[in-house]
């Protein structure tokens, strides 16, 4: 059906997404016309007649190509979180067209022809670093997109992009599809001893808006967590487990199978990698990130997984003979471990999660968040008013002291069913200059917390409770959000989260985690639900000791997945007769202290690089915390002379130097012009009882 443009939403620029009246047939009208619109200001950008200047050429087609960004961006964004039969056909009837326009776009001659022309002529010194950064950009992109192919392989070249690119989206389709297919009810009260109250209330209500009795468990996080944590039945966790470590695999229904899809998805890649005259698709996904190669991140992996191995070791120690001596398991099952491990916390640090969960209610932890930012920064965070696609999600507006606007951002922080898991930021508007004035950015944050259950004394409702652990993943969120929203760059392509490496995309976010161990910020974000008491000393204290509680076993675990994440995308052969459950078993072998059942099917729900972007990339999260801990080191430096770590003096600085700057310049620049240094391992093992 075609809809004018004046009444479909996404054709609407004029300010923020109109939510309210999105319709899944909207999609292809705008993105038909969208594409036209483009293709039309590429003719022209091309055309020997406009010359190879930045105004003349440039700027018109980041025009055309940020209104299709933001129009694709709000269906990618619902896909993910408000996902329906409806929206999921419309989203994979134009994932092709968006696919082939960029692979054109990126084998386009012509144009990189132009940006050659501008970056070899005299006007080229006077633009602002920040459009010769974008230029330089551009042309390292063409090449990698295929730009100097033949005919021929411009066009197998294409068709690989398109292929993976529906390959990502059915991987993420399956894997949400197997998690929404599986509940277990459970009709009998003593099977369920340990549960926290609030974990079985929500498990309640689940059954009720089923239609059934009982209490109904599903693979969502908010769900599933907290039974491997606290169900005394070995059972009923082992039920559990094998559901979760088996979905979109052959264990499951067939069509939503993800094994036949990542050998595909590896064979496609490596070709592409092959035909850009790389011997790897490591190598292809390197180019643009800090990493020089793919053995320089081999062995940082392998020098952390040496450093963290005495300490993983002992863990496991520690575990199994607490599990023997005090609760009578003579092995330990996989299902043990996340049991086992709060039970040990628990008699060693006297707390537990749960515990500490009823000081975390959401209005008191986002009333933290913000006070942070304010004081940092000295940026004021106030609720506000727009469209948006649940009535969950909340909208804020950032502004300086005198009430400028700085940025925007929605906050949806509750699991469901029709949402993918885990947490993440997206871009919905980018900061840049339009004529005399700037456009204001805004962003998505994302996150899978238990939802609201449950009534007070007086007739009101319960707030959410997120757990220590949920409220750290809260600040990663947001740190991401920051990074983008408080850009002063104001060209597109390097503003915000825009062109920064990827490998150093994750620092502010693991930088903001930091301040989750701080009892400065701590004690104004903590009031009991019931009681209102702020969080005990004593009890933060506890969590302290706790900080680093098996982080050995936390540290090898994110280097088996970076490792297999690599040696899968370097020097594993995805056409030869083994497959990647062969690889991680093997990397696992080398590197793991704990080995996980035969059945784990690990790989076929490692959305992050089958879907996520993240491929040959998953060793950023250690390569960024390197960088993220050194930089909050300096906090830690300043502290004493200030009087704490909330020093706006450095806070600037951080800001200055490090968010304001995006992709303007390489990070690692930024990252000495914060630090006055090179970056160094040590605060890292420190923060992590390593040292």
């Amino acid at each position: 059906m075609d809809t004018p443009k004046g009444t479909n939403p996404l054709l609407d620029f004029s300010g923020l997404p109109r939510f309210a009246d999105f319709r899944p047939e909207h999609v292809t009208p705008a993105i038909d016309q969208l594409l036209a619109e483009c293709r039309a200001a590429v003719a022209r950008a091309e055309s020997p007649d406009t010359p190879a200047e930045w105004d003349a050429f440039v700027v018109p087609l980041e025009d055309a190509n940020e209104k299709l960004g933001r129009a694709w961006g709000q269906v990618s964004h619902l896909h993910s979180v408000m996902d329906s039969p409806e929206l999921r056909e419309a989203y994979n009837a134009n994932l092709p067209k968006i696919t082939v326009y960029y692979a054109e776009l990126g084998q386009n001659e012509a144009l990189y022809a132009k940006y050659k022309a501008l970056a070899a002529s005299p006007a080229f010194a006077a633009l602002s670093p920040a459009r010769r950064k974008i230029v330089e950009n551009e042309l390292r992109d063409f090449r990698l997109g295929g730009a100097e192919l033949p005919a021929d392989k411009k066009a197998r070249f294409m068709q690989v992009q398109e292929e993976l690119a529906q390959l990502s989206a059915k991987f993420e389709e399956n894997l949400l599809d197997a998690t929404n297919d599986y509940a277990l009810v459970i009709d009998e009260k003593d099977e369920l001893a340990g549960i926290p109250d609030d974990v079985l209330e929500a498990a309640r209500a689940a059954a009720e808006a089923a239609g059934t009795t009982g209490w109904k468990f599903t693979l969502h996080m908010p769900s599933y967590l907290p039974v491997m944590q606290y169900a005394d039945s070995r059972e009923l966790r082992q039920i559990l487990y094998r559901a979760y470590v088996t979905r979109a695999s052959e264990f499951g229904k067939p069509e939503h199978d993800n094994t036949p899809l990542i050998a595909r998805i590896l064979r496609l890649r490596r070709e592409a990698a092959e035909l850009l005259g790389f011997r790897s698709y490591a190598e292809l996904s390197l180019e643009a990130k800090m990493a020089e190669s793919p053995r320089e991140v081999l062995d940082f992996l392998d020098a952390l997984a040496a450093r963290a191995r005495p300490y993983a070791e002992r863990d496991y120690a520690e575990m199994q003979a607490f599990a023997r001596d005090t609760l009578g398991l003579d092995t330990l099952e996989a299902w043990d471990n996340a049991y086992v491990s709060e039970k040990l916390r628990v008699a060693r640090y006297s707390f537990s999660d749960q515990e500490v969960k009823q000081y975390f209610p959401e209005p008191r932890v986002l009333g933290g968040l913000f006070r942070l930012i304010e004081t940092l920064y000295g940026l004021r965070v106030r609720e506000d008013q727009a469209p948006v696609w649940h009535p969950d999600v909340k909208f804020y507006t950032l502004t300086d002291q005198a009430g400028k606007p700085i940025g925007q951002f929605y906050l949806d922080l509750y699991a469901r069913a029709s949402k993918r898991g885990g947490a993440w930021m997206d871009d919905v508007i980018t900061r840049r200059r339009k004529g005399d004035s700037i456009q204001t950015p805004v962003a998505y944050l994302n996150c899978n917390f238990s939802a609201p259950v449950g009534g007070t004394p007086e007739g009101g409702k319960k707030p959410a409770l997120f757990t220590h652990d949920e409220v750290i993943t809260l600040f990663h969120e947001m740190g991401h959000g920051l990074h983008h929203l408080l850009t002063q760059v104001e060209e597109l392509g390097v503003s915000g989260i825009n062109g920064v490496e990827w490998d150093a995309v994750e620092l502010p976010s693991q930088f903001m985690e930091n301040f989750c161990w701080e009892w400065d910020v701590l004690k104004h974000m903590t009031a009991h639900v019931d009681t209102g008491a702020p969080l005990p000393r004593e009890l933060f204290d506890k969590m302290l000791a706790a900080k680093n509680f098996q982080a050995g076993l936390q540290t090898l675990r994110q280097i088996e997945f970076a490792s297999f994440d690599m040696h899968l995308h370097h020097d594993f052969d995805p056409n030869g007769p083994r497959t990647a459950q062969d690889l991680i078993e093997e990397i696992r072998r080398k590197v793991a202290v704990i080995i996980p059942p035969a059945w784990n099917r690990f790989p076929n729900n490692f959305s992050h690089i089958f879907a996520g972007g993240y491929a040959a990339g998953y060793y950023s999260y250690k390569w960024a915390e390197v960088l993220s801990a050194d930089a909050y080191a300096l906090f830690e430096d300043e502290a004493e002379g200030y009087g704490g770590v909330l020093n706006p003096e450095v806070g600037h600085r951080f800001w200055s130097e490090i968010l304001a700057q995006g992709g303007a310049r390489p990070a690692l620049e930024s990252f000495k012009a914060f630090r006055g240094r090179e970056p160094t391992i040590d605060a890292l093992l420190r923060h992590n009882g390593m040292a």
